[in-house]
């Protein structure tokens, strides 16, 4: 599992999609994806946590890294600064990295809700990004043009796969806790 999460971290940060986030932030949409609900979740079970420990802690510390790091204004320095760039990026996947770990190690009520609630506030800044009616990243502002895409349709595309692919890692982890849950109901 590690060397797959290796192999996702190149993805996100030596591919050509790591050069495109700087023009399309649906690119970077899909680079975060990578790193909070694809590599985090990999990382976690390579290295899982010994025992549960704050679930909650983690989910709400995780969710806070992630919309604070889409406030327009603080996205925008980050694509400026390289110092800012990086430390969103090991924040982004460090805070995810505990979540998932808490979720893997939570009792499988509170991990199904962990999951879920991580599920529901991906696809609520998600959506918040699909509806909202004019463009807030002001970073990509005259880079879409060349991809063919307004700077509103590339954050609605960048809504779309925070809220439906982005989605979709928090939901196997949900179906996974239940598959456990009913081995061990079926054994027993």
């Amino acid at each position: 599992m590690a060397l797959a999460a290796v192999g996702v971290l190149a993805v996100a940060f030596v591919s050509p999609l790591c050069a495109l986030t700087v023009a399309l932030f649906s690119a970077r949409a899909a680079h975060h994806v990578l790193l909070v609900a694809i590599a985090a979740p990999m990382i976690a079970l390579a290295f899982p946590a010994r025992r549960p420990g704050h679930a909650g802690a983690a989910f709400l510390i995780a969710t806070a890294t992630l919309w604070v790091w889409h406030l327009p204004s603080l996205y925008d320095r980050a694509l400026t600064d390289p110092m800012l760039y990086w430390l969103m990026q090991v924040s982004l996947l460090a805070t995810a990295v505990w979540y998932w770990r808490e979720v893997f190690a939570a009792p499988p009520v509170s991990a199904a809700l962990a999951a879920t609630l991580g599920m529901a506030q991906m696809g609520l800044l998600g959506a918040l990004l699909t509806f909202a009616r004019v463009p807030l990243y002001a970073a990509h502002a005259e880079t879409t043009w060349p991809w063919g895409l307004d700077q509103l349709a590339d954050q609605q595309l960048a809504g779309l796969v925070m809220w439906v692919p982005g989605s979709i890692p928090y939901a196997m982890a949900i179906a996974l806790i239940a598959r456990r849950v009913w081995a061990r109901t079926a054994t027993t």
